[in-house]
C-alpha cells in the first residue's frame, strides 16, 4: 500500500488541493517537540524545587511560609498569572501580519527563546545544604520563582499561535479534526517519553543514596526511635524493618544531600537534551506548513478581541469546563510522582502510572472521528468524563494497600486513558468549531483569542494539578530530605477526591453546548456565501 493515498485517507485530504498531509505531519512534529518542553517543566520543576533543592524537607521556611506550601503557592499563582496572558497573546497573534502568515511565524521565532529559558529553570548552581540550613531561602525561591514566571511568559508566545495554526491550514471540521487528532497523538508520545524515562533515571542514579536497612542503619534507627518505631509495629500491624522504613523513610541517614545534588544535574541534563531535540522540530513545522485562512483586514484592538471573546459564548462553556475539569488529570501530575516516590518507595512506577493511561488514550484518539461523527463532539465528550468520574470514585473506595487493589487501580488507570485521549483531541476540534461560529456570528475569525483559551485551559489544568500535588505533600506530611511519611492515606484521598469531583464537574457546562457537526457545515456554507 503506497503511504501517500493511506495518510490522504487518514486525514481526509484531497491531493493537490487544500492543506496536505505533509504539512499535517510537519504540524505534528512540532508538537511532538513542544510537549518535550512543556512535560519537563509540567512534571518536574515543582519536584526539581520540593526534592533537588529540598524546599520540601522539613523545617525549610520561605518567609513565614512552609516550603512546600511556598512552592505550590508559586506553582498556582504563576500559572494563572501566565494562563490570563493567553487572552493577550491571543490578540496579539491576531495583529501579526507576515508573509509567512499570522500563527507559522512564532515556530521559527521562539524556537531557540522558549529553549533557553526551560535550561535555565534547571540550573543546578544552588546548594542543597544552603536551603537545608535556612541561609538565603528567600533569595534562592525568589530568583527561582522570576525565572520560571518569565518561562511561562515565553511559553505563551510560542503556545497560544501553534494551536491557532490548526484553523489556519483548514476550515473543514472534519479535517481540522483528523490533525489534531494526529497531532494530539505525536504530543501524547513526546509527554510519555519524558514522563516514562525521566523518573527512571533518577530513580537509578541516586539509587546508591536509598536506605537498603542494613543492620547498622538499624541498629542506629532503633536506638534513637524505639519507642515510636514499637507503636507502629503494634498500631498497623508490620513488621519491624517495614517501620523502619516508614519512619526514616528511603535515604540512608548522611546521604541526603548527595542525593539532593544528583537530582539537580540528572534534571538539568534531561533539560538539556530535551531542548536540543526540540529546537528542530519547532523550525521544522515552521518550514512545512501553510496558512490558507487568515483574515486580511485590519487587526483588531485587544478590547476589540476581548468584546469577540464574550460574543463567543460557545466557547466560554468549553473554558468553564476546561476550568472545572483542572485536577481530572492530578494523577498525572506532580502528585503522582510523589505518590509513587514516597509510598510505593519506587520512583520508576511513576512511569507505569503514566504509561498505564496510554492504551486508553490511544484507542480513544484513534475512535475520535468515529465517535464524533456517530455521537457528536459534545457528547463523547460529557459520556467520557462521566465515566471517568465514576471509574476515580471506584479507585477511591477500592484503595491501594493490597496487591488485588493495586490491580483494580492498574486497570482504572488503563480506562482513565479514555476521558484524557478524547478531551485532548476533541476540546481542540470543537474551540476550533468556535472559531469559525464567531465568524457566522460576527464576521471575524479572531483564531488567536480564541486559542488562547485553550492554552488558558491547559495552564490552568497544570497550575492545579502542582498545587493540589504539593499541597498534597504537606498534608501527608512528608519530609523530602529523609523520606519519612506521616500519612500516605491522605495523599492518596487528595489525589483521587480531586480528580474524581473535577471529572463530573466539566460535563455540566456543556450539556449547553450547541454546535453540532451539522450546523458547523451549515456556518462554513454560509460563511462562503458570503464572500461571494
Amino acid at each position: 500500500m503506497k503511504i501517500q493515498p493511506m495518510l490522504h485517507k487518514l486525514f481526509g485530504t484531497t491531493p493537490g488541493v487544500g492543506v496536505q498531509p505533509k504539512e499535517a505531519l510537519a504540524y505534528s512534529v512540532a508538537g511532538f517537540g513542544q510537549n518535550f518542553i512543556c512535560t519537563i517543566i509540567g512534571s518536574y520543576i515543582t519536584v526539581f524545587m520540593t526534592d533537588a533543592l529540598l524546599f520540601g524537607a522539613d523545617g525549610v521556611m520561605i518567609g513565614s511560609l512552609k516550603g512546600a506550601t511556598a512552592v505550590a503557592i508559586l506553582m498556582l499563582g504563576a500559572r494563572i498569572f501566565d494562563a490570563f496572558n493567553d487572552p493577550i497573546m491571543g490578540s496579539v497573534v491576531d495583529k501579526t501580519r507576515t508573509k509567512w502568515g499570522k500563527c507559522r511565524p512564532y515556530l521559527k521565532w521562539m524556537a531557540i527563546p522558549i529553549g533557553i529559558m526551560t535550561i535555565l529553570c534547571f540550573l543546578p548552581v544552588f546548594s542543597a545544604k544552603d536551603v537545608v540550613g535556612g541561609n538565603g531561602t528567600v533569595a534562592i525561591f525568589s530568583i527561582i520563582a522570576v525565572i520560571y514566571v518569565l518561562w511561562s511568559v515565553f511559553y505563551t508566545v510560542a503556545d497560544v499561535p501553534y494551536w491557532g495554526l490548526s484553523t489556519c491550514l483548514t476550515n473543514d471540521t472534519v479535517v481540522r479534526g483528523n490533525i489534531l487528532t494526529v497531532a494530539r497523538m505525536f504530543c501524547t508520545v513526546g509527554a510519555g517519553i519524558v514522563t516514562i524515562f525521566i523518573p527512571m533515571i533518577t530513580g537509578k542514579l541516586t539509587e546508591p543514596f536509598k536506605y537498603t536497612a542494613s543492620d547498622a542503619d538499624k541498629a542506629l534507627i532503633l536506638e534513637d526511635k524505639l519507642e515510636a518505631i514499637t507503636n507502629m509495629v503494634a498500631n498497623q500491624g508490620i513488621t519491624q524493618d517495614e517501620a523502619i522504613k516508614t519512619f526514616v523513610g528511603t535515604v540512608k541517614v548522611g546521604m541526603e544531600t548527595q542525593n539532593a545534588d544528583t537530582l539537580k544535574w540528572v534534571y538539568f541534563i534531561s533539560a538539556v537534551v530535551l531542548v536540543v531535540a526540540a529546537i528542530p522540530m519547532f523550525f521544522y513545522g515552521f518550514k512545512n506548513t501553510k496558512e490558507r485562512f487568515t483574515s486580511e483586514e485590519n487587526p483588531p484592538s485587544f478590547g476589540h478581541n476581548i468584546k469577540l471573546l464574550f460574543k463567543n459564548k460557545q466557547l466560554l462553556l468549553i473554558v468553564l469546563s476546561g476550568i472545572l475539569g483542572g485536577a481530572r488529570m492530578v494523577y498525572s501530575y506532580t502528585g503522582g510522582l510523589y505518590f509513587a516516590k514516597y509510598v510505593l518507595h519506587q520512583e520508576g512506577l511513576y512511569g507505569i502510572i503514566t504509561l498505564l493511561v496510554v492504551p486508553g488514550g490511544l484507542v480513544a484518539s484513534i475512535l475520535v472521528p468515529w465517535m464524533s461523527k456517530k455521537f457528536t463532539k459534545k457528547w463523547s465528550y460529557i459520556v467520557v468524563h462521566l465515566f471517568g468520574g465514576l471509574v476515580m470514585t471506584v479507585m477511591y473506595f477500592v484503595g491501594y494497600d493490597a496487591p488485588w487493589k493495586m490491580i483494580v487501580c492498574a486497570i482504572g488507570l488503563v480506562l482513565l486513558g479514555i476521558p484524557q485521549g478524547v478531551n485532548n483531541i476533541i476540546t481542540y476540534a470543537m474551540i476550533g468549531d468556535t472559531v469559525d461560529y464567531l465568524e457566522w456570528k460576527t464576521g471575524e475569525r479572531g483564531e488567536g483569542i480564541c486559542f488562547a483559551m485553550q492554552t488558558l485551559i491547559n495552564k490552568i489544568g497544570m497550575a492545579v494539578g502542582a498545587f493540589i500535588g504539593v499541597m498534597a505533600l504537606s498534608i501527608a506530611a512528608i519530609d523530602t530530605k529523609t523520606y519519612v511519611v506521616g500519612d500516605a492515606d491522605a495523599l492518596w484521598n487528595v489525589l483521587i477526591i480531586s480528580g474524581a469531583v473535577s471529572m463530573f464537574a466539566c460535563a455540566v457546562p456543556m450539556f449547553f453546548y450547541t454546535i453540532t457537526e451539522k450546523r458547523q457545515r451549515e456556518m462554513v456554507a454560509e460563511i462562503e456565501a458570503r464572500k461571494k
